[in-house]
């Protein structure tokens, strides 16, 4: 959801910056993802000004342009050669300075520079208007009636303010902050600063010479319907103001009608329709269901058949409206359009959502009254529409407001015990604080005795109904962070953790990987199962119901499509070298039988050691990745794994994986290229995956502690020529074997493949670590360990001991 700054301080007098009203919100749950700059303009017309053509002749070697001398409040006027045919001497215009950058209307930005043309020097650029992004014209140089000094900024001539936008992460519960007002209700509770609703209180009634009458038959899908008819209407752009703002959070404007049902809904959260009111046949709106298999054509052009569980807006004859989703063809607002009668309704969040899921169809209306509107807000939203339509497409309103409501929706009654409030959150607050938290949100205190309030909770805060929601209403406005956590804390709900906690063993885990490098990132579980019909795994994908986006419909089989998507997104901005790791579920079901179970998965891309003066780059390798891997199990207490060669998957055709009784602990190795590809990542890509539940649950919470040896260890090397299909782990595992008590370690410091030895054979340089924690060893003991070392090599894989 995008919330303009600009539009949010029009509702609430908050005196802080974006950043700090961004870390605000987030605090209290309306958590901002960002905060980016709205230029209504590309480039804000930065360093682009105000100018007076001092002089003006023509240029002695090209008819077609003149040499300027142009003030731009400097000091000194500035030289332009100008190629306008309406530029001349006394002029106000608009000059872009040396090293701004112009955005052109359907062009490429390019910055201006200080160039000869035609031999004369030129030191700027006087602007036509699309050369500036403001309009499609190139007549001729834009002649300015201005008495504004030379050197003013354009965009301060214009009223072309940039303005910041909170994109903030709206969870499915917070339908009372899903507009500008819910945000500013959300700062009154926390800041001094009150929000105020846009005042309807001009709204009047014209005439009554287009009355339109309204029939609900079905009550409890249209718990509420109002609507108002305006005539006289133009219908035409909007004015800049509206659509900057429109802009701003990401709509692009359409007229000035459909405009304003749109400015409404992100201002107050209401959604609105206009119809055609020339277009409603019978002069009669009726809310009502029709017969299934019953063809509608929506605003998209697409025709549907209903159900007979879609509620329909109908005139007298036929349907013109999905409620509460989609609006038709036939009866939206025209270019000719000259009557409209605006609809403001209360639909069951049940039926709208029903319906979205059954035709496919989101909107930013369904979106909002899927989760739940405001009863309480039809009527100011409908007045707010019609005084706006007034303002911008002129007309009269030309009838009674009608308001269908027989069976009002009613406040939430709620008894908080102040006692229990207190434990909840932790600490004491006061009961004052609380009833002033309260009444900002807009729940009112009824009733008050010592021990509790008595209060009522409108319907607009659709996830307060019990005293348990009251109280993390209070604690989300009063500050996570302001309770003090400690030994003295009053909350006695803090639970007792089993040792081992599995979420300290996955904390230590975590800060481990991050400590090495790597970059913790979180995904979506929910993704599109094209990615794995493409790589032949659609067997198993779990389906999501109710998906909100064709492209989000499936939950994960594996994590690699959501790593991916994010590997992409990062290299596509030049951030090529890549260490990143995810704790995450996947999904799967065989036959109606759903299992989800964690993995811990790492990526690794490009270089891992970055181009310097002492070294070049290093590309990331096997070994990079299979050492964390390693020491990751090693913390686990699972370093007694099997390295075994891994079992080709669709996204693994190569690696290893490391096994314990039989259970694969992780695998790792490179991603296929195919499937890079699909995803649109070109470079090679180091993936582990471990099996995380399963490593927890064997877990064991043991810590054994020796004391240091009073005996030194010896270290011994030993060169082995082996085939090349042997793997160091087959000669690790032989040497545990032969020498359990003294051998404490064995390294690979060199490999070598060349021609210095027989074709299909490989060198291993080996360190062999050997220590009695009893006595000293002697140069027997050690000579007579490596010689059955050798044999052993010898005679199980064959090997040649180079000497």
């Amino acid at each position: 959801m995008l919330i303009s700054f600009d539009w949010l301080k029009q509702l609430i007098n908050i005196d802080k910056s974006a950043e700090e009203t961004g870390a605000l919100l987030t605090d209290a749950g309306l958590e901002v993802e960002g905060i980016h700059t709205f230029e209504a303009v590309p480039g804000g017309l930065e360093g682009i000004v105000l100018g007076e053509v001092l002089t003006c002749q023509q240029h002695p070697d090209a008819d077609r342009l003149r040499i300027t001398t142009v003030d731009i409040g400097t000091d000194t006027p500035s030289q332009i050669v100008c190629g306008a045919p309406n530029v001349a001497a006394g002029q106000r215009v608009v000059v872009a300075t040396v090293n701004s950058t112009l955005y052109p209307t359907g062009g490429e930005p390019f910055k201006i520079k200080k160039s000869k043309i035609r031999g004369a020097v030129s030191e700027g650029m006087i602007c036509a208007e699309d050369e500036i992004g403001l309009g499609a014209s190139h007549a001729g140089i834009m002649v300015l009636d201005t008495d504004l000094p030379n050197g003013t900024p354009a965009a301060q001539f214009f009223g072309l303010g940039s303005d910041k936008v909170f994109e903030i992460g709206l969870t499915p519960n917070r339908a009372d902050a899903a507009s500008h007002f819910g945000v500013a209700r959300d700062l009154q509770a926390l800041t001094d600063a009150k929000a105020v609703l846009p005042s309807v209180e001009e709204f009047e009634v014209n005439n009554t010479s287009r009355s339109i009458s309204v029939e609900v038959e079905n009550t409890a899908a249209c718990p509420r319907y109002a609507g108002v008819t305006v005539t006289g209407i133009k219908v035409g752009p909007s004015p800049e103001w509206m659509q900057r703002r429109l802009r701003a959070i990401g709509l692009s404007p359409i007229n000035n009608v459909v405009d304003v049902t749109n400015y409404v809904l992100h201002e107050l959260g209401q959604p609105l329709h206009a119809f055609d009111a020339d277009k409603i046949k019978g002069d009669k709106i009726i809310v009502k269901t029709v017969a299934e298999g019953t063809t509608f054509k929506t605003l998209d052009g697409v025709e549907r058949k209903l159900q007979a569980t879609d509620l329909m807006i109908c005139n007298a004859e036929e349907p013109m409206a999905i409620g509460g989703v989609f609006g038709g063809v036939e009866s939206g607002v025209s270019n000719e359009t000259t009557s409209i009668f605006i609809e403001s309704a209360y639909f069951s969040p049940d039926w709208v959502r029903r319906t979205g899921m059954a035709h496919g169809l989101k909107t930013d209306a369904s979106f909002r009254f899927e989760r739940g509107t405001d009863p309480n807000m039809v009527l100011t939203a409908l007045k707010r529409a019609a005084l706006l339509v007034q303002e911008v497409a002129g007309g009269e309103v030309s009838s009674d407001i009608i308001d269908v409501y027989p069976d009002p929706v009613q406040n939430h009654e709620v008894e908080l015990s102040i006692a229990r409030a207190h434990k909840l959150i932790g600490q004491y607050i006061g009961v004052e604080r609380i009833k002033t938290i309260l009444t900002d949100l807009g729940i009112q205190v009824t009733g008050e005795s010592d021990t509790h309030l008595s209060l009522s909770v409108p319907p607009f805060k659709v996830d307060v109904t019990r005293e348990a929601d009251v109280i993390e209403e209070i604690l989300r406005i009063y500050g996570f962070n302001n309770i003090a956590v400690g030994e003295h804390m009053s909350s006695t709900f803090l639970a007792n953790f089993p040792r081992p906690n599995p979420e300290d063993i996955t904390d230590t885990i975590m800060d481990y990987i991050a400590d090495n490098g790597f970059h913790e990132i979180i995904t979506n579980s929910i993704t599109n199962s094209g990615y794995y019909t493409s790589a032949g795994e659609a067997d198993g994908l779990v389906q999501v119901v109710n998906y909100n986006s064709e492209d989000l419909d499936v939950l994960r089989k594996s994590m690699v499509f959501s790593g991916l998507e994010v590997l992409r997104r990062n290299i596509n901005r030049r951030q090529r070298d890549l260490k990143l790791f995810e704790l995450g579920k996947v999904y799967t079901q065989q036959e109606g039988a759903y299992e989800e179970s964690r993995r811990l998965v790492l990526y690794m891309a490009g270089n891992v050691a970055a181009e310097s003066w002492k070294q070049p780059g290093m590309k990331a390798a096997f070994h990079d990745l299979a050492g964390v891997v390693q020491n990751v199990l090693r913390k686990l207490n699972a370093a007694d794994f099997e390295v075994q060669p891994l079992e080709p998957n669709s996204y693994l055709k190569q690696g290893i994986a490391y096994t314990k009784n039989g259970t694969v602990l992780a695998e790792l190795g490179p991603l296929d290229a195919a499937v890079a590809r699909r995803m649109e990542v070109k470079e090679q890509v180091w993936y582990a995956e471990l099996n995380w539940d399963y490593l927890l649950k064997k877990y064991k919470d043991k810590l054994v502690a020796e004391e240091l040896p009073k005996f030194p260890e010896v270290r011994r090397d030993l060169s082995l020529v082996l085939d090349k299909n042997i793997t160091f782990d087959q000669v690790k595992q032989i040497a545990f074997r032969t020498e359990r008590k003294l051998l404490q370690g064995v390294n690979v410091f060199d490999v070598y493949e060349g021609d210095k030895i027989d074709a299909g054979k490989k060198a291993y340089a080996l360190s062999f670590t050997l220590l009695d924690k009893q006595q000293t060893l002697t140069d027997k003991v050690i000579d007579s360990t490596m010689n059955r070392l050798m044999q052993q090599f010898e005679k199980q894989l064959g090997a040649f001991i180079r000497k």
